[in-house]
């Protein structure tokens, strides 16, 4: 065993590399890789072209994805409302060989974002579009919960009007519905305008409270992007435009932040605790010194362990590309979002 000198002397020179190469950026990149793409996953049936990936979750079963398609516009100029011209279902369900075995949604949404699946297996999809975007009508700033089949069980938010209190919501992020039937919605896909702000309501869709605003300090956000629980049952924040994830307990109390994993788009986890973590707008100008892609770590300890880097994302371009959301079947492989290439991207772990 090393005496306390020697260790005390490894941690110096670990310290100044760490210094050397660009402290935590470096340090939190450096990281192994063990998976590989699998290119041509998806198999959408019908000759439908892909359209922007929104997120995706595993059903209970274990055997079966669900993902949010909009649309199938190509063009580049079009984002953010996707489906308010089209009657495509945008919530498909896929086995693991990526053929499609389920779909329903079509014109209920004008851009729905973040989804969640229940233990009864229920989803429950969030329709994040922006005000500016928002025409009159019956759309919009709203959460729906269906069941397996596309029933629609619920609904939170006043559908095509934003706000806040306890019966409005303005372009939520994400949904995630905690084991007891508690709902947590994230209330804040709009920048600087938006609510910024947590929402936690009982099973039946009464408000129960809801915490946040727009700010930089401990329990204040800039996009909430994506919210999930741990198995120890921690709420995590990707608080994207503060560039760290924010962990509070069900009431709301500030636990920690963490910012070693990049500029967080996404966040899930499995059954063994590792948490995943997409960055999809880390670039010069909104996070610089770190490289967009999935970061996987200890959710216990925070310590990131493993960096799949998306190959043909570019720093000098401020406009986000690659995986938003992320997924991880019980094999360990991983399935990425990509809203903006259109792609389902499947990662099969090659190695522990």
């Amino acid at each position: 065993m090393q005496s306390p000198p020697k260790y005390i002397a490894w941690i110096a020179v670990l310290a100044i590399c760490c210094a050397l190469v660009g402290g935590g950026p470096a340090f939190a990149q450096a990281q192994p890789n063990p998976f590989r793409m699998v290119d041509g996953w998806a198999n959408l049936p019908d000759g439908r072209p892909m359209g922007a990936v929104g997120d995706l979750k595993m059903d209970p079963d274990g055997l079966h994805l669900w993902v949010i398609i909009r649309g199938t516009t190509t063009d580049p100029k079009r984002f953010g409302d996707e489906c308010l011209d089209s009657d495509l279902d945008p919530i498909l369900k896929f086995d693991l060989k990526g053929n499609v075995v389920k779909s329903f949604g079509g014109g209920l949404f004008i851009w729905p974002h973040g989804l969640d699946v229940d233990r009864e297996g229920n989803v429950w999809v969030t329709d994040g579009v922006a005000p500016k975007k928002t025409p009159q009508g019956t759309r919009g700033h709203q959460v729906i919960k269906f069941s397996p089949e596309g029933k629609i069980l619920l609904t939170l938010g006043t559908p095509g009007v934003m706000g806040g209190g306890p019966s409005h919501l303005n372009s939520p992020s994400d949904v995630v519905v905690a084991p007891n039937g508690d709902v947590f919605v994230a209330d804040s896909h709009s920048f600087d305008d938006g609510n910024n702000r947590i929402v936690k309501y009982a099973k039946d869709g009464k408000f129960i409270k809801a915490w946040g605003k727009t700010g930089y300090a401990p329990g204040e956000f800039r996009m909430a992007h994506s919210i999930a629980l741990d198995s120890q049952g921690r709420l995590f924040v990707a608080d994207r435009g503060n560039n760290r994830i924010q962990i509070f307990d069900q009431e709301g109390n500030f636990i920690a932040q963490w910012t070693q994993f990049g500029r967080p788009s996404g966040v899930s986890f499995d059954d063994k605790d590792q948490i995943y973590v997409t960055d999809s707008e880390s670039d010069n100008e909104q996070n610089p010194g770190w490289e967009m892609g999935i970061r996987i770590g200890d959710a216990r300890s925070g310590w990131v362990n493993a960096f799949i880097p998306y190959p043909w994302g570019d720093p000098r371009e401020v406009k986000g590309t690659g995986a938003e959301f992320v997924a991880a079947d019980r094999e360990g492989n991983l399935y990425g979002g990509e809203p903006r290439p259109r792609r389902i991207q499947k990662y099969i772990r090659v190695r522990p």
